[in-house]
């Protein structure tokens, strides 16, 4: 969302174009405010959300010299989000690791393996089809090269995230296109930390820990910043919960404001209002949580009530082949089981599962057979 109303906008018409570009070298700066002697913060974008999708955008955003505030309500120690936890899987098309394992593959393949997937059957989705096409062409060209210019690597055996319902023109890969990268989730993370760090460094971007965001600031229809809450410190490890005790206030106004807040998989309430019952049945009573309590979806409500619209929030996905950690972090912590080539997969009455309903295979068919038992 766009504030151009901005002050902190480079026209090369304007003619104050020196005081401007000074401001954009500047580094975001706090200002006297109404606010009980709380401070104002003005910055070129706003990332809400320090999780990998707000890092790298932080990060181009500081390359071309706009002035960044990074605002994420849990502490340092949480910096990256759930890609810390990740696998670090990457999706590429042609890849040099899928050409050493003579997997041929190409962007004609895979936009019809996507377009199969996605549907793009509803009005509100012309966006996602221009995004899924943007990115097919991202994946086929240079996404590969840029992210091993910035050093991260790949495992030589390109796996299967999804296979499918195994027709061609239906839903899920048609060839394998997961690359697991060297590290997984925090060798992921690494090169954007580094760039973001640099920036901070420079004075370009400036991190907020602790700092919750309750509502974003709309002037004549358009988001122009936020404003919240800043939490009490908290050195609990990453994916713990942690407080939520008011130490102050805060608000920034931004030319640009970026939501990356990450969505729901924490919040099982909001998880089953969701629930596409017409497609998969009842969802399960038990379910565990894959992600920390703080991927609550909270953002997409504040979003909303700014302006924002969400949509396909039925298009959701779940693993089936999650148990309770024996160890867990956070509460009611879930871990995934990768199945092995010939796993057997039953029900609860020991039933095996018909194809395509089997984990890694076509889960949403896997889901829906489990909803069907009335077990979970």
């Amino acid at each position: 969302m766009r504030c151009e109303r901005s002050s902190f906008r480079h026209s090369a018409k304007n003619p104050g174009d020196e005081k401007v570009a000074l401001l954009l070298r500047r580094a975001p700066r706090r200002l006297a405010t109404n606010l009980g002697g709380n401070a104002l913060i003005e910055c070129d974008v706003l990332v809400i959300g320090a999780g990998l999708a707000g890092l790298v955008a932080a990060a181009e955003a500081a390359d071309r010299g706009r002035t960044v505030c990074i605002v994420e309500q849990e502490g340092e120690q949480s910096l990256g989000g759930q890609a810390f936890w990740s696998l670090g899987g990457l999706f590429f098309v042609d890849s040099p690791e899928q050409r050493l394992m003579g997997i041929r593959d190409s962007i004609s393949l895979a936009r019809q393996d996507w377009m199969g997937s996605a549907a793009f059957d509803r009005p509100e989705d012309y966006w996602p089809r221009r995004w899924a096409e943007a990115y097919l062409e991202f994946a086929s060209g240079e996404k590969r090269s840029w992210l091993h210019q910035q050093g991260m690597r790949w495992f030589p055996v390109v796996g299967w995230a999804e296979r499918g319902g195994g027709l061609a023109h239906g839903h899920g890969n048609s060839v394998p296109r997961f690359h697991v990268t060297w590290g997984t989730g925090p060798a992921v993370l690494a090169p954007f930390i580094r760039r973001v760090r640099e920036a901070e460094a420079k004075g370009l971007v400036t991190l907020l820990f602790r700092h919750q965001v309750d509502d974003l600031v709309v002037q004549d229809g358009v988001v122009c910043g936020a404003r919240g809450t800043v939490l009490q410190s908290d050195t609990g490890v990453r994916g713990q919960e942690t407080n939520r005790i008011f130490a102050a206030l805060f608000e920034i106004r931004a030319g640009a404001t970026i939501v990356t807040s990450g969505g729901i998989g924490g919040n099982h309430d909001a998880v089953r209002r969701r629930w596409p019952v017409d497609r998969l049945g009842q969802p399960p009573a038990d379910m565990v949580a894959g992600v920390p309590a703080h991927v609550d979806g909270r953002m997409i409500e504040i979003t909303e009530r700014a302006g924002g619209r969400e949509i396909n929030s039925d298009r959701m996905w779940h693993y089936t082949e999650g148990l309770k950690n024996w160890d867990p972090i956070w509460r009611n912590h879930g871990i995934r089981i990768l199945p092995g080539p010939s796993a057997f997969w039953c029900d609860a009455w020991g039933n095996r599962f018909a194809a395509p309903a089997m984990p890694g295979f076509d889960t949403l068919a896997t889901l829906k057979a489990i909803c069907a038992t009335g077990q979970d």
